[in-house]
């Protein structure tokens, strides 16, 4: 029987509720659609996130395209070559598909069968009911991963996009951040592999390189406050045994 954890695992929240992501861990994605805006997670992937903030940092993004859209699925770009496979020269990054958590740093918000479901910021993390195997990433719409070919150590710098819930990827692929703004953007890409007219990505960078004006101004519910906590309450309530962690994944506003 699913049910929500008890109120007190849900601590610790800001008084506003909604927290101001750091700008450093904020990827800005301008596309020939629109805006994109990633919130990263260091602590989730630090290898994928320190590897693309320095390819966005350096421009190698700039201009590639969506190779590979698959509607429901994905949204991949990222390779130089823009075509699936390759990468830059620098030595691929080894996988990070779990996820060691620290006591108190997950908020666990509801538990299963199978499990217990939570957040760590802004990203769904489950963990199994064996209490040796480390937690690991949802791969829910909106999440943001390494992309790769067979063998999970060849990711190198293409991202993919979820357009769509797709947890046959959950502990599989990297998965570094999660679309705060713009997933509109992302359902709105050309589709095909390759597409016939693709779309690009026209400037990434992180949000801590541009300038003030040009940063996006976002806040995002904070998962410890009680705002979230009746928010969740509220998910639940709607989609009762249709709920997954992909519905708790607290929502993001533009100031």
């Amino acid at each position: 029987m699913l049910r929500i954890l008890p109120l007190l695992l849900l601590i610790g929240a800001a008084p506003t509720g909604w927290r101001v992501p750091d700008p450093a861990n904020l990827l800005v994605i301008d596309t020939s659609r629109g805006r994109i805006v990633i919130e990263h997670s260091p602590r989730v992937a630090p290898k994928a996130v320190e590897r693309v903030g320095l390819l966005a940092r350096r421009g190698t993004y700039d201009g590639l395209l969506f190779h590979r859209v698959i509607d429901g699925f994905l949204a991949q770009t990222g390779n130089p070559d823009n075509r699936d496979g390759g990468g830059t020269e620098l030595p691929n990054v080894s996988p990070e598909f779990w996820v060691d958590e620290q006591p108190g740093e997950v908020t666990w918000v509801r538990s299963t069968g199978d499990g217990r479901e939570g957040m760590i910021g802004s990203l769904p993390i489950v963990k199994g009911t064996d209490p040796f195997m480390p937690a690991w990433v949802a791969q829910c719409t909106g999440v943001v991963g390494m992309g790769r070919q067979a063998d999970p150590k060849t990711a190198n710098s293409e991202i993919y996009i979820l357009r769509g819930s797709s947890r046959a990827l959950d502990h599989d692929y990297t998965a570094f951040g999660r679309v705060l703004l713009g997933q509109a953007v992302v359902t709105s890409l050309a589709v095909g592999e390759p597409p016939a007219q693709p779309d690009r990505m026209i400037v990434v960078r992180s949000a801590s390189d541009l300038p003030i004006q040009n940063r996006p101004r976002l806040e995002i519910m904070d998962v410890r406050s009680p705002e979230y906590r009746r928010w969740a309450a509220a998910k639940r309530r709607s989609r009762g045994a249709k709920l997954s962690v992909c519905d708790l994944m607290p929502p993001a506003r533009q100031l």
